[in-house]
């Protein structure tokens, strides 16, 4: 599909707000996940330096 300008290709034959809230709805989830991510491996990285320290200190 090609559009004579930019304008017609960010409305999209009528159909640009729905294809962009499409693309932020998905960019914005997978931030989400990504950052949720980080959280938990920075947690479970923590248990185990936690678990190894009590372990060398019996």
């Amino acid at each position: 599909m090609y559009f004579d300008s930019f304008a017609e290709f960010i409305n999209m034959g009528g159909h640009g707000p729905y294809v962009w809230a499409a693309y932020g709805v998905t960019f914005v989830s997978f931030v989400i996940y990504l950052a949720a991510q980080r959280r938990a491996r920075k947690e479970v990285e923590r248990k185990i330096r936690n678990r190894i320290r009590r372990e060398l200190n019996r």
